[in-house]
């Protein structure tokens, strides 16, 4: 079962990565971090990490390529609004509950 775990567990991750990246552009990543604790950023650490973890030399940049489909870049320039100062508050915290102190 563990290869097609693997094999299950990577088909979900590529819907969400579709999801977000086609059905749901529109969803910004404050609104993901504020409510889930996580965001496309995170998922592209993640990844990131993943990859450091097997040896394989992967840049922020190129791993935010592969959850945004996308150089980081151009996907704020078409998808990202302003936040209001509520948002930005909110997202403190759930930076520092969820990833940690800002640094």
């Amino acid at each position: 079962m563990t290869d097609q775990k693997t094999e299950l567990e990577a088909a979900a991750f590529r819907a969400l990565i579709h999801h977000l990246m086609v059905k749901r552009p529109d969803v910004q990543n404050i609104d993901l971090m504020n409510l889930g604790g996580f965001c496309r950023n995170c998922l592209s650490r993640w990844y990131q990490e993943a990859a450091a973890e097997r040896g394989i030399e992967m840049t922020k940049d190129e791993a935010r390529e592969v959850v945004y489909g996308m150089p980081y870049a151009d996907w704020v320039a078409q998808n990202q609004t302003e936040a209001d100062a509520a948002k930005k508050a909110a997202f403190d915290v759930a930076f520092a509950q969820n990833v940690g102190p800002k640094g």
